[in-house]
């Protein structure tokens, strides 16, 4: 079976730019595996130190593989038996495309701004056709120019981590957290700040109020004279 299920994400926030799922082999890939492939790319998103390629185990026999490479995530699910490596080529492959149709869209100059700025998520939908053509040729592993792919691919699988869905998700989960706990800790710190003036303001009139006060009534007497 070729690869499953296909996004491509910015790997600043996650936001999904394309995603493609293979119409004729799909009856294993679930609602539940998208949901998980969308964790996953909200996960990695500005996640300092996140892995460039990685293996996420997951279920039906199912496996992600991402690639991050010049501020995009690539990911896809194939099935365990898929090789590895393969799966790995068929995103360098997407990685490549995607990026020479932006180049040819936006110029050298001006891609990067272009996919700063996009807020839509599948905003590049039109690459869809790209990965549907992409895709077919990595259908059968064993075909003689997969083979020739796998032959002449120098690059060390091995080093890639390779991590359990549950694993991944719950680290996805305590970032959040981490952020969340940020944001609230600023906001703290300005009900602090304000509290703090508010005291410090009390404390001025309690202390200089009565001085005042004898001042402006010694006033008033002596004006009424």
């Amino acid at each position: 079976m070729p690869p499953l299920l296909t996004f491509v994400a910015r790997s600043s926030d996650g936001l999904p730019l394309v995603a493609n799922t293979a119409p004729d082999f799909s009856q294993g890939v679930t609602q539940e595996h998208k949901n998980q492939a969308k964790d996953i790319l909200r996960g990695l998103g500005g996640t300092a130190g996140a892995s460039a390629k990685l293996s996420i185990d997951t279920t039906n026999n199912l496996i992600f593989h991402y690639l991050v490479r010049d501020t995009l995530v690539h990911l896809t699910l194939t099935e365990r038996s898929y090789p590895k490596r393969l799966a790995f080529l068929y995103l360098d492959e997407i990685a490549d495309a995607f990026l020479e149709s932006l180049v040819n869209d936006h110029g050298e100059s001006g891609w990067r701004t272009a996919l700063a700025t996009t807020a839509r998520p599948y905003a590049f939908i039109k690459f869809d056709l790209i990965i549907q053509r992409r895709r077919k040729d990595f259908v059968d592993p064993t075909s003689r120019q997969n083979t020739t792919k796998l032959n002449e691919d120098l690059a060390d699988i091995q080093s890639i981590m390779r991590k359990n869905i549950n694993e991944v998700l719950d680290r996805g989960e305590k970032l959040e957290n981490v952020g969340n706990i940020s944001s609230n800790l600023v906001k703290e710190s300005k009900k602090f700040k304000w509290g703090a003036k508010k005291l410090t303001w009390q404390a001025m009139v309690n202390q200089y109020g009565p001085v005042v006060a004898a001042g402006g009534f010694v006033g008033f007497v002596l004006f009424m004279k």
